[in-house]
């Protein structure tokens, strides 16, 4: 019975791997950081290998081991070939943090552009739950699933960012088919909202806004409506991608947790 675990046992996850994507930095890297704390064998995916390095070593092997793959996940056959060079033992646990952050005025995006962010922010999720979904059903066994979606799923929060929803609102969409399809099967799957986060990405977006005084507007009225009265820190959300991972959230699935210091409730 679950009840008869201790909160130290619930919240474990030693003799369990999980993959982590993006998780060179932000959010990914402080996610990396509570998962190598709670025991976590981790695999780290992400275009920028020097920052996997860096956070390699940041972890040492005090807690469990640390595997590094440069991959970028924008590409499927980069994802094709980071699965095949596996051992045939899925990992237990999946973060589909990965994902990118352009302002671009709707008018102004072309092929190109949408492509290249749908495969970043959408398709990297739905491959990757592909291949581990299928990895968990060959070997019959249960698992955890958290992709990372945005409260920009829900709530635009300025202009320029059509692009960016979309596919955050497929995340949220996929999350959900997925959890009923599988559900049964033992793997759950749920999803993160996150709100204003302190990332490099938003700290980029904040070096444009004195380049557009309307992003200086659109920045007050965010903030305005944080009830908490400040933005959030990336182990904010690695916290809550950590219960959602674990035994802790085992009655979870399906859900969309927002983490967005009360920006949708405001």
């Amino acid at each position: 019975m679950a009840s008869e675990r201790t909160l130290a046992q619930l919240m474990s996850l030693e003799g369990k791997t999980a993959i982590i994507t993006g998780a060179a930095a932000g959010m990914g890297s402080a996610t990396a950081r509570r998962f190598a704390e709670a025991g976590a064998d981790l695999i780290l995916l992400d275009i920028n290998k020097e920052g996997l390095e860096e956070v390699k070593r940041e972890l040492g092997e005090e807690h469990g081991s640390v595997m590094t793959y440069k991959v970028d996940v924008g590409e499927k056959t980069e994802i094709d070939t980071f699965w095949a060079s596996l051992h045939e033992d899925a990992p237990e646990i999946l973060i589909n943090n990965a994902g990118i952050f352009p302002f671009k005025e709707f008018l102004e995006t072309d092929e190109v552009f949408v492509d290249h962010l749908m495969g970043v922010n959408l398709f990297s999720t739905y491959w990757m739950c592909q291949h581990f979904i299928e990895r968990l059903l060959k070997r019959k066994k249960g698992g955890a699933i958290v992709n990372v979606s945005s409260i920009e799923a829900i709530i635009p929060l300025k202009d320029d960012l059509a692009h960016y929803a979309i596919t955050k609102a497929g995340v949220a969409a996929l999350t959900r088919s997925l959890s009923r399809d599988f559900g049964r099967k033992g793997i759950r799957v749920n999803a993160v909202l996150p709100g204003g986060i302190k990332t490099e990405g938003i700290k980029d977006a904040y070096k444009e806004v004195f380049k557009d005084p309307g992003l200086l507007k659109d920045g007050y009225h965010f903030s305005s409506r944080l009830s908490l009265g400040r933005m959030g820190d990336p182990d904010e959300i690695a916290r809550i991608i950590l219960v959602l991972a674990s035994e802790m959230s085992s009655y979870m699935n399906g859900a969309l947790v927002p983490v967005d210091g009360g920006f949708l409730s405001s």
